[in-house]
């Protein structure tokens, strides 16, 4: 029956090597996802209601394009960028930057919060960024006419009546067209990265305009990624309470760079990174039609907008349409919040959660709690590990027992294997004879492992993608507990000033998480076959290399729960009086 513990335990051991690489390995080339349903073709099966792809032009209007990156241009000093347009600044306690008045885009956003690295001159995070060779990221929110009506465009000077937005001052910017109408944009901001667009229409004409509201994000090129089955990275929204997510890939390839999902009352739509968010929230009670799109020569830059319905404004009257934008940093806490406060639609899942959302959420929450409590997410992790253990220790300890007792048939075991070995049948049955008889069970031993695997996944998704892990320390050389270990054996933890290659870098938490594994080995029962103990026996080798590379939080969870299993077991089996590590019966 060792035999089967071992290949028990081999089996669990693939099976998180596998759901490694399957759930979060690098991406192979993809496949582009086929969904006729919402599929659109850009020069094919486009309702004429429908805005037309960006850049182009229809003969009745143009959208309101933010113009194509053109690979062959120059890339100029940002700061001449920013000057080369009238600008108005945004200061806020998480948000600097400015909004051009030409077009009135969102297109200069530094995080204030965050820097790029955990050194000590690294810059802030810069979110957004105007159009500079082949790179940018911004957002306009305005209108789109159905009709011959003159509306704003990307070249449009708007006048402000402030020089910079704070929470504590909106801003507005106004444009009147050659008919007397009136366009007005009221920007407001909070605290955090929510603003606030009130898009407001005085028809001073003489004549009745339709238009509709709209509002797109743009990413000029494709930004570089993880490539991880575990992280989304692309664009997405949600749609009537559903997510749908869009990889760049997906909008690349000939015939699928349209995508259009159904009309959705409400929801929102963006592009998000692995820490970071912008995404376009229209009236919730509002139907909307959402589109994704990939544009540009090699389809290599990327849209995500809303269109509104269609609004007549008579002569002399005025309409308004809010939209909010939010423009920052993923922290659960204030996304949750914006959802709850707002009636965002599923805002929550701008954050990739993943399979084990009903396991991920709870683990973050209880991070989240301790956190605020001991003020080291290292020390919540391990608080957090004891919490899990005290939930599954009757299991645990059952299990202890069970393999304190197969133990302690060892002797018997092997008497069995000596007078029957050649006759496997009759061993087999000697053998289930003698469980019976003692009220063994020898795969018992193996349940520890069961819970310990979605535990293990949905906690390495706390540690992967939420901002809160990003950048926090734990103690001593431990500075960013999503990186891996930075330390190595191979160059004596820094002493040699030589960098090795990734794969023959192995930390300090690695291998106590590798030595807690051997350790624990050391309490069990040795295969009798010597195949099979040398295989058991590099297996703590096997994990040791494994995740090296993985994120110190997480190897850090592993090698403490290791190691209050080797103390739990430990007294369980001197309790029973069994013999520990080939010692005598005490």
């Amino acid at each position: 029956m060792e035999q089967k513990n071992l290949l028990l335990a081999i089996i669990f051991s693939v099976a998180i090597m596998l759901g490694w690489q399957a759930y979060f390995g690098e991406k192979p080339s993809p496949t582009p996802k086929k969904e006729a349903s919402n599929t659109t073709n850009p020069t094919k099966g486009v309702s004429s209601d429908a805005p037309p792809a960006p850049g182009t032009m229809t003969k009745s209007s143009e959208l309101p394009s933010l113009g194509q990156a053109d690979p062959n241009s120059k890339t100029n000093d940002q700061t001449n960028i920013l000057n080369a347009s009238p600008r108005i600044k945004i200061n806020s306690p998480k948000l600097t930057g400015s909004i051009s008045l030409k077009g009135a885009q969102f297109d200069d956003l530094t995080l204030t919060g965050y820097k790029e690295t955990i050194e000590a001159d690294s810059k802030n995070v810069k979110l957004l960024a105007p159009v500079n060779g082949n790179s940018g990221y911004l957002a306009t929110l305005g209108w789109w006419s159905t009709s011959q009506s003159k509306i704003p465009n990307k070249n449009t000077i708007w006048k402000a009546n402030k020089n910079t937005l704070s929470p504590e001052n909106p801003v507005t910017l106004s444009w009147i067209n050659s008919d007397g109408v009136v366009f007005q944009k009221i920007i407001s901001l909070d605290d955090n990265y929510m603003f606030t667009v009130r898009k407001r229409v005085l028809n001073k004409s003489s004549e009745s305009i339709s238009l509709k509201p709209y509002d797109r994000i743009v990413r000029y090129s494709t930004p570089d990624t993880l490539g991880f089955y575990i992280l989304h990275e692309g664009l997405l929204g949600v749609f009537n309470g559903v997510l749908k997510e869009v990889d760049y890939d997906d909008l690349q390839e000939a015939g699928t760079n349209l995508i259009m999902p159904e009309k959705s009352k409400g929801g929102w739509i963006g592009i998000t990174d692995k820490y970071w968010l912008t995404a376009i929230i229209p009236n919730q009670k509002v139907e909307v039609q959402p589109r994704f799109a990939g544009f540009g020569k090699n389809l290599d830059n990327y849209q995500a907008d809303f269109t509104g319905t269609t609004v007549n404004v008579p002569a002399g009257n005025s309409q308004e349409t809010v939209t909010k934008f939010f423009a920052g940093a993923k922290e659960v806490n204030l996304v949750v919040d914006y959802r709850d406060k707002l009636k965002i639609s599923r805002f929550d899942l701008a954050i990739d959660w993943g399979w084990f959302e009903w396991l991920t959420k709870p683990l973050f929450f209880a991070l989240d709690y301790f956190n605020n409590i001991l003020g080291n997410m290292g020390l919540s992790i391990l608080l957090l590990t004891v919490i899990i253990k005290l939930i599954f220790f009757p299991l645990a300890n059952t299990s202890y027992k069970a393999m304190a007792k197969m133990k302690a048939l060892q002797p018997e075991m092997l008497k069995i294997r000596e007078r029957f070995g050649e006759d496997r049948a009759k061993m087999n049955q000697e053998m289930m004879a003698l469980y019976k008889r003692e009220k063994a069970n020898p795969a018992s031993g193996c349940l520890p492992i069961l819970p310990q695997i979605p535990v293990f996944f949905a906690l390495y998704k706390v540690v992967y993608v939420t901002i809160e892990l990003r950048h926090a320390p734990f103690f001593g050389w431990i500075k960013d507990l999503s990186a891996a270990d930075p330390l190595t054996f191979v160059n004596l933890f820094g002493l040699i000033n030589w960098t090795p290659p990734e794969y023959l870098v192995i930390g300090v938490w690695p291998i106590i998480m590798g030595a807690t594994m051997y350790f624990q080995q050391k309490l069990n029962p040795p295969p009798p076959d010597p195949t099979q103990a040398k295989i058991f026996m590099f297996l703590p080798f096997i994990f040791t290399i494994m995740l090296a590379r993985f994120p110190s939080g997480l190897v850090i969870y592993w090698a403490w729960n290791n190691a209050l299993s080797i103390l739990q077991q430990y007294l369980i089996m001197r309790k029973a009086g069994v013999p520990i590590g080939g010692g005598k019966k005490t």
